[in-house]
């Protein structure tokens, strides 16, 4: 969707997404997930993206609870380890 008067820009867009992630909101959290497992704009990242899924599941979106579960059966037990590491490490820019 783009705005009006505005030109479509991927790259801008995933700058204001990770930014909103990277303070806690849960939404961005989740599509920075799906931008990581499906490629979007960055390399495919499974551990990413559960990383991301995992902390928005943690905040409250039950979707991305359901993602992370899904996205699990496709990693090894040394991907999900360091995806669980990485988001127990995590802490919200600006608190």
């Amino acid at each position: 969707m783009q705005g009006k008067g505005v030109s479509r820009d991927d790259k801008k867009a995933l700058v204001w997404i990770r930014l909103a992630a990277d303070q806690g909101l849960h939404d961005a959290q989740y599509f920075l997930g799906l931008t990581y497992e499906h490629g979007n704009g960055v390399s495919q990242d499974f551990i990413q993206a559960h990383k991301w899924d995992n902390l928005a599941g943690i905040n409250g979106l039950e979707i991305a609870e359901k993602d992370c579960d899904a996205l699990a059966k496709q990693m090894t037990p040394d991907q999900i380890a360091e995806a669980q590491k990485l988001a127990g490490e995590w802490k919200p820019n600006g608190k």
